[in-house]
């Protein structure tokens, strides 16, 4: 069986700082209907996908993201 090659995590590439204040950035990682997205199919680390699921809740919270 081939391997397949590791995806890179694209905030990590860019040295992206996640932060609730920039929604257009946590708009990615929401579907349609309000669920974050998992790490699979986002792509991002564990590191990463944490700041995100954090970064969306808050921003909930002061409901600059639906």
């Amino acid at each position: 069986m081939s391997e397949m090659p590791k995806r890179k995590c694209k905030l990590c590439e860019d040295q992206v700082q996640v932060d609730y204040k920039q929604p257009e950035l946590l708009r990615r990682f929401i579907t349609e209907r309000g669920k974050i997205v998992s790490r699979h199919s986002s792509g991002a680390c564990a590191k990463h996908q944490r700041e995100i699921t954090r970064a969306i809740k808050l921003a909930r919270v002061m409901l600059l993201v639906r």
